[in-house]
């Protein structure tokens, strides 16, 4: 048992591996593994232009709060923008990393005090990303 739907069982034919109801697990294994090509990246960026941040992140910093709502937002609409008014670069960059990183988000942009995070929704995805 991989997870709480999941299961694994071996093909009497040939030993392979066959796995069962692992389809979410495995679609957030595979957005953790895979890197967004270029021409991925610049169709994100095109299609977050125009929108407005979600999600504002204050001198306070980066907490589970703030995280949850990201978490949330990425949930709701897959391409998101957060505003971290911080200090120093350093600690804006760490800040936005560190988004990423808890929400198993890309970071597909960083200009300035803006972050834009993308994560498609394991089931229903509604962006559609050209070919790599």
């Amino acid at each position: 048992m991989v997870g709480a739907s999941c299961s694994i069982a071996s093909d009497p034919a040939d030993g392979s591996p066959i796995w069962y109801g692992c389809a979410p697990f495995f679609t957030t294994l595979l957005q953790a593994m895979t890197q967004l090509s270029e021409k991925q990246r610049k169709y994100l960026r095109g299609l977050a232009h125009g929108r407005d941040p979600v999600v504002l992140i204050g001198q306070s910093g980066l907490s589970p709060a703030v995280t949850k709502e990201v978490d949330i937002a990425l949930a709701a609409h897959e391409l998101i923008k957060v505003r971290a008014r911080v200090g120093d670069r350093e600690e804006r960059d760490a800040i936005l990393d560190a988004i990423a990183t808890q929400t198993s988000s890309t970071l597909v942009q960083r200009i300035g005090n803006v972050g834009v995070f993308y994560r498609p929704h394991p089931e229903r995805p509604k962006i559609i990303l050209p070919g790599g």
